[in-house]
């Protein structure tokens, strides 16, 4: 029987600074039948995400680095083609972080099985998916009350949109600040933000002063750099920062001098944590239950960037820094 072919990606060689094409191969491999407990599985989609570029280094984090000539890893949303694990039957939609590849065969148990009731699948890598719940352990983690004035950064990605339309939902007044004039008209008209700003357009801080001139209450951090100072002068006594991303930072290849005003921290008694969402799944049926019931009712919505190929993975994964994409950036596999 003639086996089956799938391309996958690999890292070749690690980046120095911002990622090129030359970092990156496209290999294709053979894909044989699964042995007793495995499954053989389609992917109909993958996630590309700014994390992914910390584990390109060969540095100590909360996740351990991608290995040179070795398949990268992510989010992806597939197919059962083939089972021999008895809690998985051929067509059923699967979760695995088997991304980066066509097809592949792994034991049934590192795999999740979701509902076809949400459609696109692909919002299993979205809103419905890590994202989404990163945005959703946010607010869970410094806590958000209705009134408040709520600011995130970053916020026409996949993380940022989702994070403000919940703040909204939860009674906060939002703004948020993109890269471009239609970013923020989305924000604005899709999202439901009370404002929102290019943050090309100025210093962010004489923006966000005047979206928001009493202050903010709360921050949602995507970015780092001159977001994060900017927020540290707006935020009010006693103000809370969730420190998710740094994406201005991901491919510096020398490490920056952190806010000047950090001691803002100590005058106004802030409050900062960290984020990692893994640390949270044991609340990922919370979190499904809660953000599921937005999205059936059409009070969240959901936004994709949607590139078809294995061969586009890489350009869609450089284009997150670009800012190419308007919510989460998805790769179509089949």
């Amino acid at each position: 029987m003639t086996p089956l072919i799938s391309h996958e990606i690999r890292l070749a060689a690690r980046p120095a600074g911002r990622p090129t094409a030359e970092n990156f191969s496209l290999a294709q491999i053979p894909v044989g039948s699964p042995d007793e407990g495995q499954v053989l599985v389609r992917n109909l989609f993958m996630s590309v995400d700014p994390y992914m570029r910390g584990r390109m280094n060969d540095t100590a984090s909360y996740v351990a680095p991608f290995g040179l000539d070795q398949p990268l890893e992510g989010g992806a949303v597939g197919e059962v083609l083939e089972s021999r694990a008895s809690a998985l039957r051929p067509g059923d939609a699967v979760l695995s972080n088997y991304g980066w590849r066509e097809y592949f065969v792994a034991p049934g148990s590192e795999l999740r099985r979701v509902s076809r009731e949400f459609q696109p699948l692909s919002l299993y890598l979205g809103a419905l998916g890590m994202p989404g719940m990163t945005a959703w352990v946010g607010w869970q983690l410094v806590g958000v009350n209705a009134g408040e004035t709520a600011f995130v950064s970053g916020a026409a990605g996949a993380v940022g949109h989702v994070a403000g339309q919940l703040a909204r939902l939860y009674g906060c007044r939002v703004v948020g600040s993109a890269g471009s004039a239609a970013k923020v008209r989305f924000l604005l008209e899709e999202c439901g933000f009370d404002s929102a700003f290019n943050y090309k357009d100025g210093p962010i801080l004489d923006q966000l002063t005047s979206a928001a001139p009493d202050g903010i209450d709360v921050y949602f951090d995507n970015v780092a750099g001159e977001a994060l100072e900017a927020a540290l002068s707006a935020l009010r006594l006693h103000g809370r920062i969730v420190a998710c991303g740094g994406i201005s930072m991901y491919n510096d290849p020398k490490r920056r001098r952190g806010p000047s005003n950090l001691f803002n921290v100590t005058t106004k008694r802030l409050t900062m944590r960290g984020l990692i969402v893994s640390d949270w799944f044991e609340r990922r049926a919370e979190f499904e239950q809660e953000v599921g019931g937005y999205l059936r009712a059409g009070t969240l919505k959901s936004r994709e960037t949607v590139v078809s190929g294995i061969d586009q993975a890489v350009p869609a994964f450089m284009g997150l820094f670009d800012g190419t994409n308007v919510g989460k950036m998805i790769v179509r596999l089949a």
